[in-house]
C-alpha cells in the first residue's frame, strides 16, 4: 500500500546540471513542476481544523444571483483597444505563445485592474466573469494571444496534460466518457461533477456555445465546509484525512506512481492557515484497476458517503451561470469548486462548443496560498508535467 512517505528530493535540491532549463524547450525559462503528494510533516489532524470559516471566501449564491454586477466586468472600448493593440504587437514580433509574459505583453491601464482583481480571486470571493472579448471578429489566434496575455497578470501558465498544453481546449472530441481511467472528461460532452483543477487559477474563454447544456456552476468550498461542520461533521472529518487516492490517468513521468495519496481538504502552512480543497470525483472513482488488485484500498463506506454528500451539498449551494461567446470566467481552485452540465452540440457544419482554458500558478512569495507541497514557491507549481515535454499552445483541440 502506498503511504505518505518521506520528503522527496525537489528539483531545486538537485545538481545544477540536472535542473538546467532548456530555453529552446521552455521559452519563458520556467517548467511546470507537476502533481505531488503533500509533505507528511504538513498534514494536520482534524482537531487542528477550524470549527467555522469566516471572511470574504464564504459566500452564498443568493448574494450574487440577482446582482451580476458584483461578479461581472464588461470590457470597455478602451480596454478592448488596449488588448487589441498589444496583441497585434505581440503577433508582429513573432514570439511564440509559449513565451508570452507580462514583460512582452504590456497593459499599462488594464493591468492595474487585473492585479487588483487577482487579489479578490486568491483571497476574496474567488471568481469573476469578463464579458465582451470580440472573439468572432478577432479569430482564434488573436483571441488566444489576448487571453493568454490577460492571464499573465494573474499567474504563470502551467501544462494541463501530458502533451504540454498550456492553452487547453474544452471540446467534445468524441472520446468515451465512461473510460474514466483513461479519458479526461473535458474532451467529452459528459457532465462534469464539482471539482477543482490542478492549478491555482483556471480560466475559460467561450469561443462557441453548445446547442443545449454546457452551463456552469460554482460554489464556495468554505461555505461547503461550514455547512458540513453544522450538518455532517463525520463527512467533514473523512474529507480531511489523508486516505484518498487520486489517479494520474497515465500522465506520469519516469519513476512516478500512477496515483497520489492525499486528503480532500487540508490546511495551509504557517499561522492562521486557510482550508484548501483539492477534489475531482472522476479521479477518485477511476482507481478500481488498482484497488481490485489490492494495490490500494478500495473506497470505504465512509468515503462513498462523503463523495455523495459533498456533491449534493455543492449542488445545493451553487451559483449558476451561462458563458456567452466572448465571456471569460476566472476562478480560484483553492476555495472554489466548479461543475458543468452535460451538453449537446449543433449539427455540422456549425462549430462545436469550444472553450479555451488556462491553468495559472501563483507561488506563495507572490501572494499564493502556502500549500503543503515542496513546490509551493515555484513559479509554475502544480499542473501536469511529464518528463521534459515542452509547452505547446495549439489554437484548437487536438
Amino acid at each position: 500500500m502506498a503511504q505518505l512517505g518521506s520528503r522527496p528530493t525537489a528539483p531545486h535540491e538537485l545538481s545544477a546540471n540536472t535542473n538546467t532549463i532548456d530555453i529552446k524547450l521552455f521559452p519563458d525559462g520556467l517548467k511546470t513542476t507537476g502533481q505531488h503528494a503533500p509533505l507528511p510533516e504538513f498534514v494536520r489532524p482534524f482537531d487542528k481544523f477550524p470549527r467555522q470559516i469566516t471572511g470574504p471566501t464564504v459566500w452564498q449564491a443568493d448574494e450574487y444571483t440577482t446582482q451580476p454586477e458584483k461578479w461581472t466586468h464588461r470590457f470597455t472600448s478602451a480596454e478592448i483597444d488596449e488588448l487589441s493593440a498589444t496583441a497585434d504587437q505581440f503577433i508582429a514580433a513573432g514570439t511564440p505563445l509559449t513565451g508570452i509574459s507580462q514583460a512582452n505583453f504590456p497593459l499599462p491601464h488594464l493591468g492595474a485592474f487585473l492585479r487588483h482583481m487577482r487579489d479578490d480571486l486568491l483571497n476574496g470571493k474567488g471568481f469573476i466573469l469578463f464579458k465582451g472579448l470580440p472573439v468572432t471578429a478577432w479569430g482564434n489566434h488573436k483571441s488566444a494571444v489576448a487571453y493568454m496575455g490577460l492571464g499573465t497578470y494573474l499567474g504563470y501558465f502551467v501544462s494541463q496534460n501530458s502533451r504540454g498544453h498550456v492553452l487547453g481546449h474544452v471540446k467534445d472530441l468524441g472520446e468515451d466518457s465512461t473510460q474514466i481511467d483513461k479519458v479526461r472528461i473535458y474532451r467529452t460532452n459528459a457532465r462534469q461533477f464539482f471539482h477543482a483543477d490542478d492549478s491555482d487559477i483556471v480560466g475559460l474563454l467561450c469561443i462557441a456555445r453548445a446547442l443545449e447544456g454546457g452551463e456552469s456552476d460554482l460554489v464556495s468550498t468554505h461555505s461547503i465546509y461550514n455547512t458540513l461542520a453544522a450538518e455532517r461533521p463525520d463527512v467533514l472529518k473523512t474529507l480531511t484525512q489523508p486516505i484518498w487516492y487520486f489517479d494520474r490517468k497515465g500522465e506520469t513521468s519516469r519513476g512516478q506512481e500512477e496515483y497520489i495519496r492525499t486528503s480532500v481538504m487540508y490546511l495551509e502552512r504557517g499561522d492562521n492557515p486557510r482550508v484548501y480543497t483539492k477534489w475531482d470525483p472522476y479521479y477518485v472513482r477511476s482507481l478500481t484497476r488498482f484497488s481490485d488488485k489490492g494495490v490500494i484500498p478500495p473506497l470505504s463506506a465512509e468515503q462513498v458517503e462523503a463523495l455523495r454528500v459533498l456533491e449534493e451539498t455543492a449542488q445545493r449551494l451553487a451559483l449558476h451561470m451561462v458563458l456567452e461567446v466572448g465571456d471569460i470566467q476566472f476562478l480560484a481552485n483553492s476555495h472554489i469548486l466548479h461543475a458543468r452540465t452535460e451538453y449537446k452540440d449543433y449539427a455540422p457544419p456549425a462549430p462545436r462548443r469550444h472553450l479555451m482554458r488556462l491553468w495559472l500558478a501563483t507561488p506563495e512569495s507572490e501572494g499564493g496560498w502556502k500549500l503543503p507541497y515542496w513546490d509551493s514557491d515555484e513559479k509554475k507549481r502544480g499542473g501536469i508535467q511529464v518528463d521534459d515535454q515542452p509547452p505547446v499552445a495549439p489554437l484548437d483541440a487536438e
